[in-house]
């Protein structure tokens, strides 16, 4: 997982981004709120852990500033111990919260409880510039204009709008798209990433020789 962690006690940090390293988790760790917002932005944040004495901008408030705009799953982690900040941490938007001092596998394991659940969780609109997905519909519109796409070309484009300028491997794209027994041939990949250029813009998807493929996250 890409585990953004938010924690301005310095000692008590590295013990934590040492344990999430050791698990293979690769981890941001920033120690303020300033900041937060635009790692989530980025779009390749699958969870975050987030203190809520932060200094400046205080945690509570981070959180309120990433729930206007994102799903990502967050677990506030806090020596904040009353059932008043409880509550407020979950009504603003929290999907767990873990007390100080704390046990480091149940640490892990909540942060494996909360990334379970936001696997079942499928974004229902996703704006990047030009380009709208309405999941609900499968309907893509591209500068206010709707556009036909097949069904294995509105699945690759979905896949790669949920994590706009995260790298797909092709055996990631070409498992969701022909299942693991389909046999494919070898440019077939190639072909629906053809066509989602033609339909939408060339400069789109963008191909990292060797390695697989991003959705350009500063395309307007």
């Amino acid at each position: 997982m890409q585990v953004l962690f938010v924690e301005d006690d310095v000692l008590l940090g590295d013990g934590i981004e040492t344990a999430l390293r050791r698990e293979g988790h690769q981890v941001t760790w920033l120690t303020e709120g300033e900041g937060v917002l635009e790692h989530v932005e980025r779009g390749q944040i699958d969870a975050v852990i987030l203190d809520l004495g932060l200094p400046g901008i205080d945690g509570m408030e981070v959180l309120r500033r990433i729930r206007a705009a994102h799903d990502v799953p967050v677990l506030i982690l806090t020596a904040r111990d009353s059932l008043e900040d409880r509550i407020q941490g979950l009504d603003a938007g929290a999907d767990d919260y873990v007390l100080k001092p704390f046990d480091v596998d149940e640490l892990q394991a909540r942060l494996r409880a909360i990334s379970r659940r936001q696997g079942g969780r499928t974004q229902q609109s996703i704006r990047i510039g030009p380009l709208h997905i309405d999941h609900a519909r499968h309907e893509v519109s591209w500068k206010e204009r709707l556009v036909k796409l097949s069904r294995r070309e509105y699945t690759l484009l979905h896949e790669l709008a949920q994590h706009p300028g995260q790298v797909f491997t092709r055996p990631h794209l070409e498992k969701l798209l022909y299942g693991c027994c389909d046999e494919i041939e070898s440019n077939a990949l190639e072909v629906h990433i053809h066509h989602l250029r033609k339909k939408l813009d060339s400069n789109l998807i963008v191909t990292l020789r060797g390695i697989g493929y991003r959705l350009d996250d500063k395309i307007e």
